[in-house]
């Protein structure tokens, strides 16, 4: 059976406040296989060491030359925009803005 990737851009985590991780792109193997839980100590095992893998690449180009080079069969995830609201602190005393609080 032919290993399958995933090629995705990784969303920044909730503890940064920029950008500097989330701009490679990753490709990770998808699994195939249920992990199975060990019944003496209850630890998850699998059979599978591909989705131990993780590449990143600069490019979205890149992450596909190389699967397509490695015969690698991947399903390509684009990067949902974000929209950023340009705000200034004088907003806040903007006369005519809505009302949150009503007393």
């Amino acid at each position: 059976m032919p290993a399958t990737a995933r090629i995705y851009k990784p969303a920044k985590s909730a503890m940064q406040s920029g950008k500097a991780t989330s701009r490679e792109w990753v490709l990770e193997f998808v699994r195939e296989q249920p992990r199975a839980i060990e019944p003496l100590m209850g630890w998850t095992s699998s059979a599978e060491t591909r989705q131990q893998v993780r590449m990143t690449f600069p490019s979205k180009e890149e992450a596909i030359a190389f699967a397509t080079s490695q015969g690698i069969a991947f399903r390509l995830e684009e990067p949902h925009g974000s929209e950023i609201r340009p705000k200034s602190y004088a907003e806040n005393f903007k006369f005519g803005r809505p009302a949150r609080w009503t007393h």
